[in-house]
């Protein structure tokens, strides 16, 4: 399943890629022979999505390379590290030269000469036709892989949904400011029109870069994972009691599961063995993205279970800014 919705996520990045190398090139074009600075920062933004595309592809190749004995618990996470080199390129590619354009443009003013406008208008407009069908098939994908709530945990996609999704608003605005300068002669409308462009990327790139930041330093399993793994821990009769459960993804589908438990009094060591053994496999079969499982047996008055209950972690309090 996975690697059909790797496959499919290929094809998705791949069409965005294309789409984006040819409009970059229409834009720069475009732009130059215009001297319009919202239609310069669109190809910018064109650029910086084109190379974001190498990045995402780079995960999907690197993200399913087995574990070996440098990186025991896999490779998974590779998909946040590239998403995060994504974000950074949609705000220093994209984001920061739409404001350079912008405010040169305030700062220098704009020639009255139009000429190549409208060259310039009709790039944007197959720009949007082109931003809009690679948008449209990344919502189809969204869409077959269960909806916003499941189709855009995988980075990849999300990063390519954001991506095209900005890329018509930035379209859009620029239009409307290369219109209203047509109409007005007034550059100031361009200038905006960059601005604006320039203060959606940065938004984007912060909101991305904050999913991949998250996982990248140690996210939890989803909630719904977590209880479905308290509640088969209490439903063991040897478990007394749960101090603490920590779990951490390592991966688009994968994560890590340690549990501190209390058993009941009178066990032996090879009956002890055994439930462990038996809970671990029991976890494994009811969670499946539960792919590494570490049992931690305590006693329930110890300082280290008082530690595990009273722990961030445990009680879901912050640990830190």
């Amino acid at each position: 399943m996975t690697t059909r919705s790797d496959r499919r996520t290929r094809v998705t990045v791949l069409v965005a890629l294309a789409a984006n190398l040819v409009i970059a090139v229409a834009k720069a074009v475009g732009g130059v022979v215009a001297s319009s600075p919202a239609l310069l920062s669109e190809a910018a933004h064109s650029v910086a999505d084109s190379l974001n595309e190498v990045f995402l592809l780079a995960s999907l190749r690197r993200s399913r390379r087995p574990a070996d004995r440098r990186h025991p618990f896999g490779y998974g996470k590779e998909r946040f590290f590239w998403a995060l080199l994504a974000a950074v390129g949609i705000f220093v590619m994209g984001g920061c030269f739409s404001f350079y354009q912008g405010i040169g443009a305030l700062t220098n003013g704009g020639g009255e000469d139009r000429e190549g406008y409208v060259a310039g208008l009709i790039v944007l407009g197959v720009a949007l036709l082109a931003e809009g069908a690679s948008l449209l098939r990344a919502l189809y994908q969204v869409r077959r892989q269960g909806g916003a709530g499941n189709g855009l945990r995988d980075p990849a996609l999300r990063t390519v949904v954001a991506e095209d999704g900005t890329a018509v608003v930035g379209v859009t605005l620029a239009i409307a400011g290369m219109a209203l300068h047509m109409v007005t002669g007034q550059v100031v409308w361009e200038a905006a029109a960059s601005l604006a462009i320039g203060a959606l990327l940065v938004y984007v790139a912060y909101r991305l870069g904050r999913d991949a930041r998250d996982h990248l330093i140690g996210e939890a399993a989803d909630p719904e994972a977590s209880r479905r793994i308290r509640e088969l821990l209490g439903e063991q009769p040897e478990i007394d009691s749960v101090e603490a459960l920590l779990t951490m993804k390592t991966g688009l589908d994968t994560a890590l599961v340690a549990a501190r438990v209390d058993l009941m009094p009178g066990l032996d060591s090879e009956r002890v063995e055994e439930v462990a053994v038996r809970i671990k496999r029991s976890i494994a079969r009811e969670v499946p993205e539960a792919e590494q499982i570490f049992l931690d047996i305590t006693d329930r008055g110890s300082p280290e279970a008082r530690e595990a209950r009273e722990s961030p972690a445990a009680t879901g309090e912050r640990g830190g800014a």
